[in-house]
């Protein structure tokens, strides 16, 4: 067996790559390189540009995570031929047709507060401070939070109805992980994306692992960075 691929690691709304900080740190602990895509969240097909670019830079093979809304960018850019496999954490695991606000249409799923959280101002949408820490970061540190909450961001409204031009898990083994306990995207429709990928695995956490559980992200990524040299 080869050197492990790296890993790509993508980014969900209102953030930036460096929530990957503490995920990325954990896997150089485990000689896996990583590099965390930054997304503009101008919409799907400009994400989707904005991840092959940094797979590109990469130059060779590796594991392209997505988790939130970096799910629906990686199902897109994960055809790039340099792609062996995608994980998918707490993320939007689309089919054709599909967008974050129509995922898996025809089941119908219990509803979560995060729509009570969506401040929207003409062309952007916002997070409601007050409701960010219940939602995205229940299990989280507090000072962790903290500092991820400090660097949210608008994001522009036609996110939310990007299909993906390509269907890569069809053709690119996946692993999903269900969040048991998460407050944004109800677990019930996790679980209903998950029956899409290769393998699942589910962990009694909320929204956000990379930040509440950035070292057993990390050995999940490694293993599958091995399991793709």
């Amino acid at each position: 067996m080869g050197e492990p691929a790296g890993a790509v690691l993508v980014h969900g709304l209102w953030h930036d790559g460096g929530c990957w900080d503490a995920v990325r740190t954990a896997l150089d602990e485990r000689g896996i390189t990583s590099t965390a895509a930054e997304l503009p969240l101008t919409g799907l097909e400009a994400d989707t540009a904005a991840t092959r670019a940094a797979i590109d830079a990469v130059g060779g093979p590796v594991v392209l995570l997505g988790h939130s809304y970096g799910g629906a960018v990686v199902t897109g850019a994960g055809t790039h031929p340099l792609v062996r496999e995608l994980v998918y954490v707490a993320a939007f695991q689309l089919d054709e047709g599909e967008s974050v606000s129509r995922a898996v249409p025809g089941e119908e799923f219990p509803p979560t507060r995060l729509g009570d959280a969506l401040r929207i101002d003409g062309a952007q949408v916002a997070l409601d401070p007050a409701l960010v820490g219940e939602l995205l970061y229940q299990d989280v540190a507090p000072e962790i939070a903290a500092r991820a909450a400090q660097h949210l961001r608008p994001v522009d409204r036609s996110v939310f109805r990007g299909v993906p031009a390509q269907i890569a898990w069809r053709t690119v083994e996946s692993t999903y992980v269900v969040c048991a306990q998460d407050r944004a995207v109800h677990p019930e429709l996790q679980r209903a994306m998950a029956r899409r990928a290769t393998r699942t695995v589910e962990w009694e956490c909320g929204h956000f692992p990379l930040l509440s559980r950035p070292d057993e992200l990390a050995d999940l990524v490694a293993a599958r960075a091995r399991a793709a040299a």
